[in-house]
């Protein structure tokens, strides 16, 4: 059980457990104005769609989960949090979901599996989690330009090394950056992650940044601080 300030997450049946990618996501993504509904692709424990439960007034909080076990516990995560009556999971994959779409979102977030590495492990669940095979980047572009609403926000974490092709494979499809934060683990390591939000409209002089997590071991910055303080407890 992961305890944060106003839920907490069962992941002993999920894969991929709630890591510090998921974290930064949900907090750092933009909310888009008179937000209605809130898509999150894959969603593992359900850790993001809880996350923009909390921050923000979406009455439609809809998420997506391949995986049998990590979708009935991100199904458990949601009863048991003060936000049920928001949040609803669906136990399909991307490819089946917008075959027949139902509805557009004001949000889609994402934090796809994305290890391309050749190898794959004994663990069936966790590869399906960790592989990007499993969900390619192409299908979840082509996927929020389906269901995104015309001034809806689409965001993602990603491998800063797959960022240019990400960006461009967007642009594909008529979707353009509005934010980019570039992850580093510490001042002095090279830049892991690539936090994107994009919508349909292009954005001239849009905000591009750097969030350092920690200086050293457990002490963090006041930047990664704030950014998650809301959900932390120890923060």
């Amino acid at each position: 059980m992961f305890q944060f300030k106003q839920f907490s997450v069962e992941q002993d049946r999920c894969a991929m457990k709630i890591g510090t990618d998921g974290v930064l996501l949900g907090a750092w993504t933009p909310i888009p104005d008179n937000i209605f509904s809130v898509l999150d692709v894959g969603a593992g424990t359900g850790i993001i769609a809880l996350m923009l439960a909390q921050r923000s007034t979406a009455e439609q909080i809809d998420a997506l989960e391949i995986d049998e076990e990590a979708y009935e516990q991100a199904v458990e995560n949601f009863e048991n949090s003060p936000w049920s009556d928001r949040l609803f999971c669906f136990h399909a994959g991307l490819d089946e979901f917008v075959e027949e779409p139902e509805d557009e979102y004001d949000l889609i977030i994402s934090n796809p599996p994305f290890y391309t590495e050749d190898y794959k492990t004994e663990n069936e669940q966790r590869d399906l989690a960790r592989f990007a095979d499993a969900m390619p980047f192409e299908d979840l572009v082509e996927a929020a330009d389906l269901l995104l609403s015309e001034n809806g926000i689409f965001s993602a974490i990603i491998p800063y090394k797959e960022e240019e092709k990400f960006i461009a494979l967007a642009k594909d499809f008529d979707l353009f950056p509005i934010k980019i934060t570039r992850v580093k683990g510490t001042p002095t390591t090279e830049i892991k992650r690539s936090l994107l939000a994009f919508s349909r409209h292009i954005s001239e002089n849009f905000p591009v940044d750097e969030l350092v997590i920690e200086t050293s071991r457990h002490i963090y910055t006041e930047e990664y601080i704030a950014l998650t303080k809301d959900f932390y407890l120890k923060m």
